[in-house]
């Protein structure tokens, strides 16, 4: 789920900024001719936060690749108060394109685009009021359906547990469907696997309210732990860094399940992820940057929609777990994600994008 924190350390970042002390930006571009800028605004864990601004950076980047007239660049928001003023300064910029990450951006990216209604913007993980920002979305309760689904195949405890960065629908999607896919795998299997953390009827469970510290991760996960999960999955950014490494540590005593972007990729606790729920954001900002680079005009609505039937999102490959996830439980995961895929298996989630 998400990167993006709601600790902001905002009055002293806002005023250094209102003290002309320009943000720290990071350029891509290269020189000669006239350029399509695309020019992308991070949440404040930074761009090398494994998850969201990687992926999204990524895009821009894989972008670029593909058309050369295309120059990328972003900015590193330090706090909430600095998502206006770095939207701002792009607007001033006269950035062709500017993409902000994150759905607690919305607010922000919302009123800033109101008041520019000819400049373009995108946004990750929100959808706003404004026509003038194109939203990619991701139905991530669906490859988190068939997360659910695996943990409980693989628990030897019979007791698996999620945790979340903070309570906004970015993150509880991911929860929602991990949970789903617990009972379903009950159902199916007439078994009595106990999901800890998220109680999707109440809408309540565990979390870090920090998408960034670690040591918050960790705590999250040994109550989980303590309480008998053996196989874990935060939705919580680089907080969720402490979980898959006290995991790495304990030997196989417990695993994890990642997010967003495949943990055998991004984090350095590859033994213990066996697998991750992956939010496709490379290839849906490239597709955005490119044709709107070429001239297309980038609708509103109906936006963007990642879903497994147009690999938006996906259960990444096991890795290391490749040969310990037995072949019938494999089979039973192709099989549900095809049905998700037609609609013969409904995933439901109060926090599915509208």
């Amino acid at each position: 789920m998400r990167v993006v924190s709601a600790i902001a350390v905002g009055g002293l970042v806002l005023g250094a900024a209102a003290c002309g002390e320009a943000p720290e930006e990071e350029t891509g571009a290269s020189g000669g001719g006239e350029k399509f800028s695309a020019c992308m605004v991070t949440d404040v864990g930074g761009i090398d936060d494994k998850s969201f601004n990687t992926s999204a950076w990524k895009g821009l980047e894989a972008a670029k690749a593909e058309n050369s007239n295309i120059e990328t660049k972003y900015v590193a928001s330090k706090a909430e108060a600095d998502y206006e003023p770095n939207l701002t300064q792009y607007v001033n910029q006269k950035c062709d394109f500017i993409l902000a990450v994150g759905g607690l951006m919305g607010t922000a990216t919302s009123k800033i685009a109101a008041a520019n209604p000819n400049q373009q913007f995108g946004i990750v993980d929100a959808k706003l009021p404004e026509t003038n920002v194109y939203p990619m979305q991701f139905d991530t309760a669906q490859a988190g359906f068939l997360a659910g689904y695996l943990a409980a195949g693989m628990s030897k405890s019979k007791k698996v547990g999620t945790y979340g960065g903070m309570k906004i629908p970015p993150v509880t999607i991911f929860m929602d469907g991990f949970v789903d896919g617990v009972a379903h795998y009950n159902k199916t299997k007439n078994a009595t696997v106990q999901p800890l953390g998220w109680d999707k009827a109440t809408q309540n469970g565990s979390f870090t309210n920090d998408f960034v510290k670690q040591d918050e991760g960790k705590k999250v996960g040994d109550a989980l732990v303590a309480q008998g999960a053996d196989i874990i999955m935060p939705v919580a950014g680089g907080a969720g860094l402490g979980t898959t490494a006290a995991a790495q540590a304990s030997g196989g005593k417990y695993n994890t399940i990642w997010v967003d972007v495949d943990g055998c990729e991004s984090t350095p606790n590859c033994p213990a992820i066996i697998s991750t729920v992956v939010k496709n954001i490379p290839d849906a900002v490239k597709e955005a940057v490119v044709k709107a680079a070429k001239g297309e005009k980038l609708e509103a609505t109906p936006g963007y929609l990642g879903t497994l039937s147009n690999n938006g999102v996906s259960l990444a490959p096991f890795h290391d777990f490749d040969s310990k996830v037995p072949a019938e439980l494999k089979a039973e995961l192709d099989k549900l994600k095809a049905d998700i895929a037609a609609g013969t298996v409904t995933v439901t989630s109060p926090a599915q994008p509208k």
